[in-house]
């Protein structure tokens, strides 16, 4: 039997896609491996949203050279953001790689799909499942909308009947994504949106819980906050990227918000769902970012005070309009000076927030073990590890919090086993 291998770096959209990748393959006959120089086909699943991830990708792409040379007959594909238009200078450029395929796709070299929907493996009782693929904001520094293209929404009998069969499989929680999901079926030709999606999810039997990202604060409706504090089976969390506290810094990033616009916002989400866990995105250095500005951005963030913050260093991508108009301007040493200022503000603050559940009762549901510790997620997204000797793949169990940290959370099963 053939085996195949696959390499994944970025986002969960890249995650999920390779999970339907492996199931697609398998369908075709092939079997998984996870020794690369044993697979007869390997893919690699690219992402190139930073300099830091495409210099990794490229890497990872020349590193196969040498595998191709010893053993010519095996299949080498990439995928991913890194497979733009220009494919034929993608294959110039890398004269070993047999085949590249757009992200989202499968292996043109192989017979297609019967169906559109190809359902992934489920090694866990959580999973991922894409809605809208593309994206139509086109922020200046993004170059997810020139390599997935404009939004494309999948219908909601699709979704749904895909995760009934995800929830049959034994998969209890789902994560639905999107570039951006606040989007949601707006090219659909009944027009439903988010909140209608999610309503018809949460009448799902055997299915615990619901999440998703990721959000754009400018998309964000009434009715979806309201939506969300209703429903029972949708999780208190919240992916809203901020990305600046400048409004001239927003305004060009292109992201059509301004930062007192985002509080208030985040002031009518913390309204109506009480509790809520909110992280977000921060870009340093972006182009002309002067000291003041990155000031402002590290005052909404002490202000607000997320449960997790995601920070990157700002780094050109060519095609983009920052990259065209903008001149990259921020010595690389502030950069990363500014980086780590925001690193340290937030490990204090998700200090200080994860601490306040110490001693308390969660419910988590059990995603995997590690070493000797199962772990899972609260519904607000926390990790959480304990002891326990029978097996608890894919129960909701409640553990009281013994300690916590910045990054996790340990306790004790109150019911062991």
């Amino acid at each position: 039997m053939s085996q195949y291998y696959i390499w994944t770096i970025g986002c969960q959209m890249n995650k999920a896609e390779s999970e339907r990748l492996g199931s697609y393959l398998e369908q075709k006959g092939y079997q998984a491996t996870a020794i690369a120089g044993e697979a007869d086909l390997i893919v690699l699943n690219s992402c190139v949203v930073r300099q830091r991830a495409e210099n990794r990708v490229v890497n990872q792409v020349k590193s196969l050279r040498t595998l191709k040379k010893t053993r010519p007959d095996t299949v080498l594909a990439v995928t991913g953001c890194l497979v733009d238009s220009q494919v034929d200078q993608l294959a110039q450029n890398f004269l070993h790689i047999d085949h590249f395929f757009k992200p989202g796709d499968y292996p043109p070299w192989l017979a297609q799909p019967e169906s559109e929907v190809v359902l992934p493996h489920y090694p866990s009782p959580s999973t991922f499942v894409p809605i809208i693929q593309g994206c139509d904001n086109f922020c200046t520094y993004c170059i997810v909308p020139y390599r997935r293209g404009q939004e494309r929404s999948r219908g909601v009998t699709e979704i749904v009947g895909e995760i009934r069969t995800l929830v049959e499989h034994g998969v209890k929680e789902v994560t639905l994504l999107g570039q951006n999901v606040d989007s949601y079926g707006h090219d659909l030709p009944d027009k439903p949106n988010l909140a209608d999606l999610l309503g018809e999810l949460n009448t799902i039997d055997g299915l615990a819980r619901i999440r998703f990202l990721t959000n754009h604060p400018k998309d964000m409706s009434e009715k979806l906050i309201t939506t969300i504090a209703c429903l029972d089976k949708v999780c208190e969390q919240l992916i809203l990227p901020v990305q600046s506290g400048s409004n001239v810094i927003l305004k060009s990033m292109g992201r059509g918000y301004t930062a007192a616009q985002y509080r208030r916002l985040v002031a009518r989400i913390r309204n109506q769902i009480p509790g809520i866990a909110l992280s977000t995105d921060v870009i340093v250095g972006f182009p002309s970012e002067s000291r003041p500005q990155f000031r402002q951005t590290v005052d909404l963030l002490s202000e607000i005070k997320f449960d997790t913050v995601h920070v990157a260093a700002y780094s050109p991508r060519p095609g983009t309009a920052a990259a065209r108009e903008l001149e990259d301007n921020i010595p690389p040493t502030e950069k990363k000076e500014r980086l780590n200022t925001i690193e340290q503000l937030q490990e204090k603050i998700a200090a200080e927030i994860n601490a306040r559940l110490r001693g308390k009762k969660v419910e988590i549901l059990v995603e995997s073990k590690v070493k000797d510790k199962w772990q899972g997620r609260t519904r607000s997204g926390k990790l959480v590890f304990y002891n326990d000797n029978h097996d608890c793949l894919g129960r909701l169990v409640d553990v009281r919090i013994e300690k916590t940290s910045p990054w996790s959370l340990q306790g004790k099963a109150i019911k062991p086993g």
